[in-house]
């Protein structure tokens, strides 16, 4: 099984603080089969996979480890990051579904850190 899947599992489910058994329950499993599927010695089935997925608010890709880039975009496409948090497109963090006001929170941050490194530039040009 996938290390990256195993350990975004771990990482969403101690985010979380629930534990094995709890997560069980959520998806339908005894709490040994979720040790097991942790211990990388039991596979998940599709259907696990999907179950996971919903219970963690993201999706099957990012918890297989998948890029989630799209197939047309190269390292030259341009996105312009204030108006992608000014859209309505759903974002994620460490597999947590941002809010609207946490978007903007991110937004705010960005914003002050771009204007501060934009003024150190100009002065070290002088």
């Amino acid at each position: 099984m996938s290390k990256d899947l195993v350990n975004r599992i771990i990482d969403l489910r101690e985010k979380r603080d629930w534990n094995q058994a709890e997560l069980g329950r959520k998806i339908g499993l005894e709490k040994s089969a979720m040790n097991k599927i942790e211990n990388g010695t039991r596979k998940v089935s599709t259907e696990e996979l999907q179950k996971l997925a919903e219970v963690f608010n993201v999706t099957t890709d990012y918890l297989l480890g998948r890029n989630q880039t799209p197939e047309w975009a190269d390292e030259n496409d341009l996105v312009e990051l204030d108006k992608m948090l000014d859209s309505n497109v759903n974002m994620a963090y460490g597999g947590e579904t941002l809010t609207d006001e946490e978007k903007q929170r991110v937004k705010d941050v960005l914003t002050g850190l771009f204007w501060e490194f934009r003024k150190e530039d100009k002065s070290k040009e002088k």
